[in-house]
């Protein structure tokens, strides 16, 4: 069996295109959707990210306002500018990129932020939203993997086990709440659960969201399931791979997506659309 492709930036690139036909449907009638972006430091990863996520803004038609500050700015500053942002009608999400100086509690400017601005999804209001089940922001990777899953044809997931590898709150534990929410049996597991091998092969949705390079091998894969690899990592010759060995797994399953081009796009297509929304509700 050789698996079939997710392939993350076709899907990603008709998400954006949906979300420039909204924004510009609000945009003619005054309301141009805004997304703030602050940097703090100059994490040189974090700097991509951002250059990123401000040319995704202006290509699908919404206002980005690049804010860029010293390691050495106090936290004391940082939230008041989050406030000031807050109380700006005209901005309408508002994303802090992590990770902060070590001197700023990422958790405190994080709660800082409205939860109706919140389009990154990691506000404690929005992660309740998720887990009771109401509207709110979901993480974007997580949603990503989701609009993945529809795209194939998985809307419903009665009947089948769900595995997640990772913990993580930005994605391993929203994640499986959305596949409850899709009426998946679900089970988190982690690098050091016990017979991990075991666990996934059990899995008839398997995503790999724990930080190890090639953690997951074809032989921890069940026939024709569908495999999402959330990780990307860098190795000593410079070139990314995931959490999955997708030369052996992609012999195994039915449905995998490829490091590079497969969750990560999704991840900025699903921010924009988020940000659309705070938009279209606000």
């Amino acid at each position: 069996m050789t698996a079939r492709l997710i392939d993350g930036k076709a899907l990603a690139a008709s998400v954006r295109a949906e979300t420039a036909t909204r924004a510009a449907a609000l945009a003619a009638t005054g309301r141009q959707p805004a997304l703030a972006v602050i940097l703090v430091g100059e994490n040189a990863a974090s700097q991509v990210y951002v250059r990123n996520k401000v040319a995704a803004c202006e290509q699908a038609g919404i206002r980005s306002i690049h804010e860029t500050y010293p390691a050495a700015m106090r936290e004391g500053e940082l939230l008041a500018r989050i406030h000031a942002l807050n109380a700006d009608d005209s901005v309408h999400g508002i994303l802090v990129q992590l990770p902060l100086p070590a001197h700023i509690d990422a958790q405190r400017v994080i709660e800082a932020i409205s939860p109706r601005k919140d389009v990154d999804g990691f506000h404690v209001a929005s992660a309740g939203a998720l887990l009771v089940g109401r509207d709110g922001f979901r993480p974007c990777t997580p949603l990503g993997c989701m609009r993945m899953l529809e795209h194939i044809g998985m809307r419903s997931l009665r009947g089948l086990h769900a595995v997640v590898v990772g913990r993580s709150n930005i994605v391993g534990k929203p994640l499986a709440l959305m596949l409850l929410e899709a009426d998946a049996t679900v089970t988190i597991a982690h690098s050091g659960t016990p017979d991990l091998a075991a666990t996934c092969r059990g899995a008839d949705v398997l995503v790999a969201a724990v930080g190890r390079p090639r953690l997951i091998t074809g032989a921890m894969v069940k026939p024709g399931a569908v495999v999402l690899d959330v990780g990307i990592n860098r190795l000593p010759d410079g070139s990314l791979c995931g959490d999955v060995d997708f030369a052996s797994a992609s012999q195994v399953a039915g449905w995998i997506t490829p490091v590079p081009g497969g969750v990560g796009p999704m991840t900025i297509a699903m921010l924009l659309a988020n940000t659309v929304q705070a938009c279209e509700t606000a």
